[in-house]
């Protein structure tokens, strides 16, 4: 065995006898490092000829690669060992029951609004949504709201920069949706041809200046529209009558009409209803504004008034959720308990 054999030999049993990098790395330096025992044989090639030279830096240049090799077989065992150390410090008992995350569920005024968008969809209206940021247009004067009416002040209505304001209702989607739908039956107009119907039910949030226990500056509303040839006041209430008793599940109610004003109807009503059972029983309650849509709004929508007439409603979405799941505080839809939020899962 020559010296150069040996000398691999003696580094392949340091490395092997190292139990940590830092031993590894001081292991490393004795042999290749800058006063490593390859180093010096490296440096002794000055002195031999050149056929010498080249017959003598192979073989060391082999035994470095050797060497070389054997550093880093034991630099990656030590590494899988680590590893395998810190594995079985950290394991897991995968056979232990997990921490299960509790179950979700939709918010109670999420799932009111589903309902209502599934009875009236069965009764052929469609949904409309559009901005909650609307224009003075939309919100006030396309429905009839003169700029004396009290709905205009501050104190009833967030308003923002540029003259625009947080809408009030959802009525403006009824107008929004009236004219795209005027724009897209025009042919027919011009022609002196009847119209499709425009049936249509426009939920989302609603924004005014009022909260309390049965009110809340952010709230959610339905509005409701149909208008054609021969829409009449007997339909508003077939509708809705029909409509409150597949949302409460019951017929055991009673309906009445109430005569009200409003700028956007003429004539109009507000809708009441009593149970006649449960807690609320022999109670009226007020459960929505309504009324045959007033010539004015039908001329804002495209239309001729001595022709096209309808209904509209709007209805608080929040209001129902409280009667429908026995709620008392409409706060309590907003605060964020999930002692309150869960009970809906």
């Amino acid at each position: 065995m020559n010296e150069l054999e040996q000398l691999v030999r003696t580094a392949h049993a340091e490395f092997d006898s190292a139990t940590t990098p830092a031993e590894l790395e001081n292991a490393k330096a004795r042999f290749l490092g800058k006063s490593g025992r390859l180093t010096e044989l490296l440096k002794g090639l000055g002195a031999l000829t050149p056929d010498e030279k080249k017959t003598r830096g192979a073989a060391i240049n082999d035994a470095k690669q050797q060497i070389e090799a054997a550093l880093h077989q034991r630099r990656q065992a030590l590494a899988d060992a680590e590893l395998e150390r810190q594995l079985r410090a950290e394991a897991l008992d995968v056979t232990l029951p997990g921490r299960r995350r509790g179950s979700a569920g939709l918010h109670p005024v999420t799932r009111a609004m589903e309902r209502i968008e599934a009875i009236f969809g069965s009764m052929g209206f469609e949904v409309a949504d559009g901005p909650e940021i609307e224009s003075d247009w939309f919100n006030f004067t396309a429905l009839n709201t003169p700029e004396d009416h009290p709905a205009r002040s501050m104190h009833d209505t967030f308003y923002v920069e540029g003259g625009h304001l947080l809408r009030t209702h959802t009525s403006p989607m009824q107008i929004r949706h009236a004219v795209q739908h005027v724009k897209r039956h025009r042919a027919l107009l011009d022609a002196g041809l009847p119209m499709p119907d425009i049936r249509v039910i426009a939920p989302g949030r609603t924004y005014r200046v009022d909260s309390d226990a049965t009110h809340s500056p952010m709230f959610h509303q339905v509005e409701g529209l149909w208008v054609g040839e021969n829409v009449s006041f007997k339909d508003l209430k077939s509708v809705y009558v029909n409509f409150l008793q597949e949302f409460f599940e019951t017929r055991d109610m009673r309906i009445r009409f109430r005569p009200s004003y409003f700028p956007f109807t003429e004539p109009s009503a507000e809708i009441d209803m009593m149970f006649g059972s449960g807690p609320l029983k022999g109670r009226w309650l007020e459960v929505s504004g309504s009324g045959q849509v007033h010539p004015q709004v039908i001329r804002n929508m495209g239309l001729d008034p001595e022709r096209y007439i309808g209904f509209a409603f709007g209805s608080g979405i929040d209001r129902l959720a409280m009667l429908r799941y026995g709620v008392s505080d409409l706060r309590l839809f907003f605060d964020g308990d999930l002692r309150f939020l869960s009970q809906f899962r």
